[in-house]
């Protein structure tokens, strides 16, 4: 992945940031995390290679050229509700294609959806985002690792350049280097 110091990505990956920071390690119920699974014990390193990995297939599965952003997957504090964020890790891999029109990236985003199935992710939401642009979004988990992706079509009518945000994200998990 190429990478870009323009603004307006970097925005945009700083919002998607702070959004996925809120989201996805939340959900409660009974069990002792917190969470309605049980996190695996797992090193950081291996669960960013798993998100990398499946990051990259998703790159090749649009099917089409532009600029990436070029940010590594990282892990970081997973909040469960217990208080103890250093506990359990998440791993997020947040970044952009772009520098292409509008025609192309939807091209992408109807590859996305097509390849998706094939590559072992289910599909749980495909279609306009609240926005006033009514961005294409596709939500999907990986059915093996259940990571997450979370994909928009940023038309960005108004002046902005368009591109497609992927946010990219593991299961919490214990790094037994966290303990």
């Amino acid at each position: 992945m190429t990478l870009s110091r323009g603004r307006k990505v970097y925005t945009s990956l700083a919002l998607l940031s702070a959004l996925m920071l809120t989201a996805g390690c939340s959900s409660m119920d009974e069990k002792s995390s917190g969470l309605d699974y049980e996190p695996q014990v797992r090193k950081s390193r291996a669960v960013e290679e798993e998100v990398g990995t499946l990051s990259s297939r998703l790159l090749e599965a649009l099917k089409i050229k532009g600029k990436v952003t070029d940010l590594a997957p990282m892990a970081s504090p997973c909040d469960v509700g217990d208080g103890n964020t250093k506990k359990y890790r998440v791993v997020r891999h947040p970044w952009s294609i772009y520098d292409v029109d509008n025609k192309t990236l939807e091209k992408g985003m109807n590859n996305l959806a097509v390849q998706l199935p094939q590559q072992g992710w289910k599909v749980v939401e495909d279609g306009p985002d609240t926005s006033k642009n009514r961005n294409r979004r596709i939500l999907a988990v990986h059915t093996k690792t259940h990571v997450q992706l979370d994909a928009t079509w940023r038309k960005r009518d108004e002046g902005d350049d368009p591109l497609i945000s992927f946010a990219v994200y593991s299961r919490c998990f214990r790094d037994p280097g966290h303990s």
